[in-house]
Order: structure tokens, then C-alpha cells, then sequence
């Protein structure tokens, strides 16, 4: 059974696939750092994603690409705080989602700007608190999965099998939160964060098996090196091949594609939702 988050007296509703615009409010992103860094360009983008038909902003105020060193707490909290204002200004009832690992950060937010929906590349594993701090707030929590941290993660990631591991990771999450009363959550199998090409490939082909943990599914493979380094482009050339892999997310059953490019990931669930209408059950 598909469990819908919800915040306050909104409703995120899941059985049919939903697309996530990315803004990234920093200056060194992997694909679109510091292109909104003013005030006039975050609005500029924010109006962007919410007319190509988002269904949630996904504000990210710190880089978490391979290699990334990362920013403080304080700094964070400046680039995000006045997004998320603009957001709530401009566009009130647009779903918002806040790409952070740190509990404090998302306490904040939720406190002073209201309810959004918390995006944790670490699931966890990177502040102790989050997990207590989402259940007490019960707020919906993207659950990801990730080998290491930013930093270090590509360096040499290694599994023996990347599918059932990051699937006994997911289990033994999801255990931990549902024991504190909590189970308003998203999976993501983190495409990039901690695996290689092949690892990701081998997690693209067996997504619909996440299925079977009972929560709904993000893909999150826009612009990655996974499509990129594999046909031998750059980030800036690969939006054909994010459609594409956009495209089999769908058919392999994810509910939710986090994408830079908006309009082509709406066009690619409308297509696909006319397909699916004469699936045979």
C-alpha cells in the first residue's frame, strides 16, 4: 500500500507520478551552481519551475556533488531561510521540499516558514537527530541512501551486490522510524552518491523491486555522470539522456522524478500516463 505524505492539509498524492524542480542556491552545484545567487534569479527560477508544472520545489543550499567540502550550518540557513520565504511569497501553496541532512536546519525551517518536506542524501546516517526530529515533526522525509559522505564517496565505492544492499539499508531505516511512530517517507536509492556507473545501471534496472518495501520511490538522475560519462558528454549535453533514463524511472514504477529540466520530465509523465491508462491489471 502506497502511503501519501502529507503536510497539514495538503496532500501529495502519489498514484500517478509527480516531478520535483531543483534550485540550487549555490555556487558550486555539479550542474547549475551559481546561476541563482540574486534574489531576482531565484525568483526568476522559482516562477520557472512552478510554470513548467512542478509539483514540489526542491530547494538545495548546500553542494553535496562528489567531492564537495560542504558549508556550515549558519551559511546553509542564509542561502535557504530567504528561499524558502520567496517560495511561501510568491507562490503559497506550492509544495516545498528542503534538500538537507542537518536535523537543526530542518527543525528551523519547518518551525518558522511551515511544513516542507525534508530531502536527506545521508538517510540519517550524517546527523543523529534527524530521525527523531522528523518523526517528533512528522513532516514527509526523503529517505536516500548513500556510501560515504560527498567528499569522499567516489573515490572507490564497492558492493557486492549494490541492489540488495541498498535495499537491507532502506530496511533497517525504515524499522528505526516506523519504532518511533513515523513511516511518511519517499525512498531514493541515491543514483550517484556512493556507487559507480555500473552500480548505478544495476539499481536503474532493478528500481521497480523497490517497490516491494512499501514506500513510494524518487529517481533523481538529472544530468548525472551516469548518463553523461557514459556517452562521453558533458552535464550541459545530457538533457536527452535524462529524459531517457526519466523515462524508464517511469516504467519502472517511480512516483516522483527530481529533475532540473521541468517541462521535459512533465511532457515524459504525461506521455508515459497516457500509456499507463490501458495497462492490463
Amino acid at each position: 500500500m502506497i502511503k501519501f505524505p502529507v503536510i497539514e492539509r495538503q496532500v501529495l498524492d502519489l498514484s500517478r507520478p509527480r516531478v520535483m524542480g531543483i534550485l540550487n542556491v549555490t555556487p558550486d552545484s555539479f550542474y547549475d551552481g551559481g546561476k541563482y545567487l540574486s534574489e531576482t534569479k531565484v525568483i526568476e527560477r522559482i516562477r520557472q519551475i512552478v510554470e513548467e508544472g512542478a509539483d514540489i520545489i526542491d530547494v538545495g543550499a548546500c553542494s553535496t556533488r562528489p567531492g564537495a567540502a560542504g558549508v556550515d550550518e549558519k551559511e546553509e540557513m542564509a542561502r535557504l531561510e530567504p528561499t524558502v520565504e520567496l517560495i511561501r511569497k510568491y507562490y503559497p501553496n506550492m509544495l516545498v521540499s528542503i534538500d538537507t541532512y542537518r536535523a537543526k536546519i530542518a527543525e528551523e525551517i519547518n518551525t518558522c516558514l511551515g511544513p516542507v518536506i525534508v530531502n536527506d542524501i545521508s538517510g540519517g546516517t550524517m546527523d543523529s537527530r534527524m530521525f527523531e526530529t522528523v518523526a517528533r515533526m512528522k513532516v514527509p522525509y526523503i529517505l536516500m541512501h548513500i556510501q560515504g559522505i560527498p567528499r569522499t564517496m567516489q573515490r572507490n565505492p564497492v558492493y557486492g551486490n549494490v541492489v540488495e544492499e541498498v535495499k537491507l539499508f532502506f530496511k533497517e531505516r525504515i524499522t528505526r522510524l516506523n519504532e518511533l511512530g513515523f513511516d511518511n517517507l519517499i525512498l531514493d536509492p541515491g543514483f550517484g552518491f556512493g556507487k559507480t556507473a555500473e552500480h548505478n545501471f544495476q539499481l536503474m534496472e532493478a528500481l521497480d523491486t523497490f517497490q516491494e518495501l512499501g514506500y513510494p520511490v524518487l529517481s533523481g538522475i538529472s544530468r548525472k555522470g551516469m548518463i553523461w560519462k557514459t556517452l562521453d558528454i558533458t552535464p550541459v549535453e545530457a538533457l536527452n539522456g535524462t529524459t531517457v533514463l526519466n523515462t524508464v524511472s517511469l516504467m519502472k514504477g517511480a512516483q516522483l522524478l527530481r529533475v532540473h529540466d521541468v517541462k521535459e520530465a512533465v511532457e515524459a509523465v504525461k506521455l508515459f500516463n497516457c500509456i499507463h491508462q490501458f495497462a492490463r491489471f
